[in-house]
């Protein structure tokens, strides 16, 4: 049984007047474009087709609402870095993605996806500062775990806690062979959970 058995789609915005009323509680995921985000968003859900995946990267165009629950959203964002975009696209993106954490008081928390085997990119960073600049929580998923090796996978992951430090959490994952799946949705719970603080921060590895 799916861990959100009610989730569906609400609506895709173009433009920020078109985001659902700002109340209840939301996560944003964000990530490049080609990292696995709505694999990662599916698998964590139990919705094997909540959000679209595709072999091109770049599909998400908007911003996708998706309630789990009443009062509680997953927004999926579009994603960024080798999306094959017209420049003038990818500058509305940047001023939608820009207005969407500026405003939304209901954003609780971003996961940042990210492949394991090419982290930290410089959009990545760019995402993980406007978690930072509001406040908000921050968890990071390296996906595509099962492409490296255990060892190499612990070594990355123990690298990337010790660059972002003590505003984020980290963590391996995999939607192929379900790694690190159950701890992403308890994270995703507790930050969506009313007047949460969220998951403590797990020091290095």
């Amino acid at each position: 049984m799916s861990a959100f058995p009610h989730a569906k789609y609400l609506l895709g915005a173009h433009e920020p007047h078109q985001f659902v009323p700002d109340e209840g509680a939301e996560v944003a995921f964000a990530g490049r474009s080609n990292s696995g985000k709505s694999s990662a968003i599916n698998a964590v859900t139990q919705r094997h087709s909540l959000a679209r995946t595709s072999r091109t990267p770049g599909q998400t165009q908007l911003v996708n609402f998706f309630e789990l629950e009443p009062g509680r959203r997953l927004v999926d964002l579009p994603g960024y870095g080798f999306a094959k975009v017209p420049p003038k696209l990818q500058k509305h993106w940047e001023r939608l993605l820009g207005q969407y954490f500026g405003e939304r008081e209901s954003l609780r928390a971003l996961f940042v996806i990210m492949d394991v085997r090419h982290p930290l990119t410089d959009h990545d960073w760019r995402m993980i500062e406007y978690a930072r600049t509001r406040g908000r929580g921050l968890h990071l998923l390296l996906t595509k775990a099962d492409k490296v090796s255990r060892g190499a996978g612990m070594a990355t992951l123990a690298q990337v806690r010790r660059e972002v430090g003590g505003t984020a959490t980290a963590q391996l994952f995999s939607a192929l062979d379900k790694t690190g799946v159950d701890e992403a949705r308890r994270v995703l719970k507790q930050w969506l959970k009313e007047n949460a603080r969220g998951p403590e921060v797990p020091g290095p590895d």
